[in-house]
């Protein structure tokens, strides 16, 4: 593990070697490991992400913070303890006091963005982007992934955001940060289970290697925002419509009925979410997780040939 010249973060050996040399590499959250995913299966998907990055010659940057270190690619050790140990949530506002309490936390899509960017890293996968909490008028909850990436030039792969959110507020968030929306090969913005919502994007490409042409001019123009590339689970992997609908009512319900606000409340929704799909959902969670990272490493691909 090398350590940044400031010493406030170490970057793996690998990363290391594939940013100097202007190899593609892309970065990937720990909190998806941490609390989206069910032991023993997290450590196996951690794996498994890793992998399809290493099977297209991309460096994979798991990002998570260690013993007081945010770390920008983990060892063999690093990927176990992320998916084995009890860390806590860790979004950029808490990076601070983890350090200084020399402390571990799996990092959220808003600060694996911000990491990856100190590090150099420009392009990210993650399953869904957080965003505008239901009912945000009155409680203000929206995801820090959001007012990051107004300052934060990562390329963001999503499958959109999870449907117990609000994604109509969610993608007007976006267009007042100034953050741009592509579809890919789409117009229509993802829902995470659902290949479809019932919003459209503006913008869509059909390659990789567009996304790429898009961050080297966004990067001319002087724009210090990321991108988010909305990258729809193909349809016949999507979880069913029906059955999506009636689980989310239910879950909703279930959340105001336990009285959660709050961080609680999403944990709790994805949680009732799981057990009354009988874990249909998780598989949606994981195939989505898959496409996303693939996409990803081809964007790394082309973006480092264009750098």
């Amino acid at each position: 593990m090398r350590t940044a010249p400031h010493s406030a973060f170490a970057v793996s050996a690998e990363v290391a070697d594939a940013l100097e040399n202007g190899r593609p590499v892309v970065a990937l959250e720990s909190t998806i490991i941490a609390h989206g995913l069910p032991r023993p299966r997290n450590y196996e998907a951690a794996r498994e992400f890793e992998q399809i990055l290493r099977d297209a010659d991309v460096a994979p940057a798991t990002i998570a913070v260690l013993d007081g270190v945010p770390q920008i690619g983990l060892d063999s050790d690093g990927v176990r303890r992320i998916a084995e140990e009890d860390l806590a949530k860790a979004s950029v506002r808490d990076l601070p006091m983890l350090a200084a309490a020399g402390a571990s936390g799996a990092t959220t899509v808003a600060a694996t963005a911000h990491l990856a960017s100190l590090a150099g890293v420009r392009v990210f996968a993650t399953g869904g982007l957080g965003g505008v909490h239901r009912g945000a008028g009155t409680s203000f909850d929206e995801s820090a992934d959001l007012s990051t990436l107004a300052v934060t030039p990562v390329t963001v792969v999503t499958a959109g955001v999870k449907s117990v959110l609000d994604i109509a507020a969610t993608l007007e968030r976006l267009e007042t940060l100034s953050v741009p929306v592509v579809g890919y090969r789409t117009t229509v913005f993802p829902s995470f289970w659902l290949t479809e919502s019932a919003h459209t994007i503006d913008w869509s490409v059909e390659s990789a290697a567009q996304v790429a042409a898009i961050m080297r001019s966004q990067d001319a123009l002087g724009h210090g925002q990321g991108i988010v590339v909305a990258n729809p689970i193909p349809r016949k992997q999507q979880w069913d419509p029906t059955e999506h609908d009636r689980v989310l009512i239910e879950a909703l319900d279930a959340a105001d009925a336990a009285g959660m606000h709050g961080k609680a409340v999403t944990p709790f929704l994805l949680s009732y979410i799981v057990h009354a799909s009988e874990g249909r959902s998780l598989e949606v969670n994981l195939d989505l997780a898959r496409n996303n990272v693939r996409l990803a490493a081809q964007i790394a691909i082309e973006w480092s040939a264009l750098a």
